[in-house]
Order: structure tokens, then sequence, then C-alpha cells
């Protein structure tokens, strides 16, 4: 008889959530998505024109350097310099299929089996999903009410077996920004336990009311332990070309050089050809549509202030999520479900983002155009509304 195994370490890990809601909104016609992370535009045509014209040359079709095509890194290099301000002596850049191979590359390269990594909760479920396949310990630390980190608990969690401590801002789950003050106090934490601070960067271009995204990286003493992973996925609307990018001590290249060979030989040629031209629109190609994104959040936040007697929605100056608390005994993942087949309007439960306590909702309004922001809306409040009064 054949008898089928299944590692402990991978049934360890948390279900994706993502398909699952998405196996719900397809079973229910009609649903409007506030559930993936996703934004409603796709990459400038010059990515499109570049990725037509790939394939002429027969190195096209060959294995190419592991941390990417030179073109593209001496772009990402012009970027990093002029937008973040991040001098690269001492750092690598490597390009990767998406930014969560990124963190998956970094988890690996330092952390062993039955470390720990220091997440702040709400986490990235995918962040805690690669660190359990890793084999190591998610430690999971609580922000405070408005979703900002708190030294004193990220101080008291470290232990001899902590490796690393993960930042998100702008932020997904929640979309708070952390100000320069509580970037640069995590950085120095890191420094002064011998940790590296893995900083994720993917949603820096979306920011709101003048608030400012800062990167830990750009203080050259940094260097040596900060990790900064990048993705072009939300900037540009290239989330099924898979390209991000990491910015590396050079102390780990080679681990990471080991690894992506392992997983992936090289990035995807064609996706990097049409990054390059991604990059070479600038941040001028996302300007217009964050500001679109800005007057979208302004809808939802107005609708979501509104029902203080239903949910609590703490600020959220950037990406384009809401983290609510609401008011029910009822658990996050039921709720979801109820929301999606009687009210037509998906969420994503805040259970799979580490959030255990009270009934959390993620709301992401990334992929609403403003003619359908307002159904959407107006579903989800009514629906809460339905939830809470039983």
């Amino acid at each position: 008889m054949l008898t089928t195994h299944v590692s402990r370490r991978m049934q360890a890990v948390q279900p994706p959530v993502i398909p699952i809601i998405g196996d719900l909104i397809r079973s229910t016609p009609g649903v409007i998505s506030l559930g993936q992370g996703i934004v409603s535009y796709g990459p400038p045509a010059a990515a499109l024109q570049a990725a037509a014209r790939f394939g002429g040359r027969l190195d096209d079709h060959r294995y190419g350097p592991v941390e990417g095509l030179p073109d593209l890194l001496d772009a990402i290099a012009r970027k990093l310099a002029t937008e973040n301000h991040i001098p690269l002596a001492g750092r690598r850049i490597i390009v990767t299929a998406g930014g969560n191979m990124g963190f998956f590359n970094a988890v690996l390269a330092v952390a062993d089996p039955g470390d720990e990594i220091i997440l702040l909760s709400p986490f990235y479920f995918n962040h805690d999903m690669a660190i359990v396949m890793a084999g190591c310990r998610t430690v999971s630390v609580p922000t405070d009410a408005s979703y900002q980190p708190r030294l004193d608990l990220l101080r008291q969690a470290i232990t001899p077996r902590t490796r690393a401590i993960v930042s998100i801002s702008p932020n997904n789950p929640t979309g708070a920004v952390y100000p320069a003050a509580t970037v640069d106090a995590i950085n120095a934490l890191c420094a002064a336990h011998g940790l590296y601070h893995i900083h994720d960067e993917a949603y820096e271009y979306f920011t709101y009311d003048a608030v400012a995204h800062i990167s830990p990286a750009r203080r050259a003493e940094s260097a040596p332990h900060t990790i900064s992973l990048y993705s072009l996925s939300k900037a540009y609307g290239f989330a099924s070309w898979r390209i991000g990018y990491m910015v590396i001590p050079d102390a780990l290249f080679d681990a990471v050089n080991k690894i992506q060979d392992t997983n992936l030989i090289c990035p995807p040629a064609v996706s990097q050809a049409a990054a390059l031209a991604c990059l070479e629109a600038g941040r001028a190609y996302s300007t217009p549509f964050a500001a679109q994104l800005g007057d979208v959040r302004g809808r939802v936040r107005d609708a979501l202030t509104a029902i203080p007697d239903v949910c609590t929605a703490p600020p959220a100056e950037g990406a384009f999520y809401y983290f609510l608390q609401v008011h029910t005994p009822l658990e996050a993942f039921a709720v979801a479900e109820r929301l999606i087949k009687e009210h037509g309007v998906a969420v994503i439960p805040g259970s799979a983002f580490g959030q255990q306590d009270g009934c959390a909702l993620r709301v992401s309004y990334g992929a609403l155009d403003p003619a359908s922001v307002a159904e959407g809306v107006s579903r989800l409040v009514r629906g809460l509304r339905a939830v809470v009064s039983g």
C-alpha cells in the first residue's frame, strides 16, 4: 500500500487565505472584492512594447545572471540613489521573482532551523508562512492601537535565537506608515543586538496626506545589517510579471546567490526587460494612479469612520488597506464568509494576519475604480451593520 507523507514543517504553515477567499468569490456571482491587494491599472505601454520586442536574440532564451540583468540592476541602483537616498557602498542588489521571493531569500540566508524572526502584529501572512517553511519560528509582537510599533515590546521579544526584526512601511495589512524616528529606532535596535532589520517597502509610492515614506537603509551605517525589499507589482500594476528586488549587505551575497540559483536560476528575462521599461518610465507613471487611490481612500475612510458603533478603523496613511476591528464576538472568517454570501462584498479575515483577538478584517481598496468604490463600501457597511446587530 502506498503511504504518503507530508512534512510536519509544511503542515504547520497556515493555508494561503487569498485562494480560499477567491474560491468563495467565484462561487458567489456579483461579489465586489475588497480582498486581494492589487491595483486597478496595468503597466506602462513601454513595458508591453519591451516584452513584445523580446526574443529576437538567441541570448534572450538562455539563462541570465543569477542576480539579474546588468541594465536592470543599473536602473535599480539609480532609483535607489535618487528616490530612496540609499548609499550602495557595502551593499548588493538582487532581482527576484517578486517581493515574496526576496523575503524568503532573506530568511534562508540569515536564519537556521529553530531560530526566531520577529514580526510586528498584525503581520503579512506570507512572511509568517515563509518563516515556518524555513523551519524557523515567528515571534509576533503587538503594535499599538494605531498599528505603530512599540519599541519596548520589540526589545523584550529579543532572545538568543532571534535573527531578525521585520518591518513593513507603508504597511500591509494596516495601511500604517512608520515615521522616520520609528524606522531608525528599529534599525538601531537591530544593530545594538546583532540582528538583521528586514524592511519591506513594496508600497513605497502609496502615501497620503503629505506623509513621507522612509527607507532605513538611507543611513550609511545601516549597510551591514539592513535588508530592504521592493516590488514592482503595486507601483507599476506589474503583479503577474513577478519582479521585485532586494538590497542586501555584501556579506550575504554568496548565501542569497546559492538560494536563488537553486530556487530560480535567474529572474525571467522577459519580465526583466519589461521591468526596465517600467523603471525608465519612473515614479511619474505611478503618481496619478496613487493620487486617484488617495481619493478612493478618502471615500472609504469617511464611510468607515461614520460607523464607530459597528467598527473601529485606525488611521491608514499608506498602502491601500484599512484594518478594521469589528464590534462582534463572531470569528473573523465567519464574518468574511457572511459578507461574501449574504452581502456580495469580500474582505480578508484578520486571523490570517495573526490577529487572533476580536474580529479584525482587512479591507483593500486598491483595485477599485472610483465608479465601483461607492457600491463596494456601501455593501460592506450594510453587511457589517447586519453582522453587529445580530
